[in-house]
């Protein structure tokens, strides 16, 4: 088992809702800038959302603004990721990332910035 593992997958019809969860291992993480990635069948991985825990700030790709909401837990080691009125298109595997060197919004989203990574969860929406 890795330093990230993530957890609340599933299947879903489509306008339902998912919180996918990332817990990660260590003491050190309330430093730490962490990212949520999904990877569809036969397309890259891309950005979805990211945090910068203990300030707060967020980041989403355009088309989950609105829909996604992510946060931090209260143990500060877990990051959320609340999916509502979720789309077809949103089927993917979804990995979360984390790295010691914060990010903005001109490069969040750039998966080679992350040297940690979790195994991924299956979210498949059906219409």
């Amino acid at each position: 088992q890795g330093p990230l593992v993530e957890s609340g997958g599933g299947s879903v019809q489509a306008g339902g809702s998912l919180r996918l969860s990332c817990t990660a291992s260590g003491d050190t993480y309330s430093r730490y800038f962490m990212a949520w990635f999904r990877q569809a069948p036969g397309k890259e991985r891309e950005g979805v959302a990211a945090i910068y825990i203990n300030y707060g700030n967020t980041y989403y790709t355009d088309s989950v603004k609105g829909r996604f909401t992510i946060s931090q837990g209260n143990a500060k080691n877990t990051v959320y990721l609340q999916m509502d009125s979720l789309k077809p298109e949103d089927t993917a595997v979804y990995h979360c990332a984390a790295d010691m060197v914060p990010k903005y919004s001109d490069n969040w989203y750039s998966q080679g910035l992350y040297p940690y990574w979790g195994q991924g969860t299956q979210v498949t929406v059906s219409s």
